[in-house]
């Protein structure tokens, strides 16, 4: 076996136990969201129970909870959106600087 097939099947490995290990070490933990820590520690603070400000736009409209689905979906959308307008303009800025480059190099 080669010296690269080697590096390859032991970097296989090991991204396999960074995948698996957390799967075995968590049973049983429970994962909240940050608004749920946050009013928690604002109870704690407070000594009464926390009442949000407001309510989401979306769970106003549609008059109740989004599922959890759709919320990932919104989410995705949201981050595919400005990851588009991120490297839109990253293009323009790199095609801006070679044509700098090839103007500067024919004078």
């Amino acid at each position: 076996m080669t010296k690269t097939k080697k590096k390859v099947i032991i970097l296989l490995v090991i991204a396999a136990l960074i995948a698996l290990i957390p799967l075995f070490m968590l049973k049983g933990a429970e994962f909240g969201g940050s608004d749920d820590a946050g009013s928690k520690v604002v109870s704690q603070i407070t000594g009464t129970d926390y009442k949000p400000w407001a309510t989401p736009i979306m769970e106003t409209l549609i008059g109740g909870e989004l599922p959890g689905e759709i919320e990932s979906l919104l989410f995705c959308l949201q981050t595919g959106i400005g990851v588009g307008v991120l490297f839109f303009f990253l293009g323009r800025f790199v095609e801006r600087t070679k044509k700098e480059n090839r103007d500067n190099k024919t004078k």
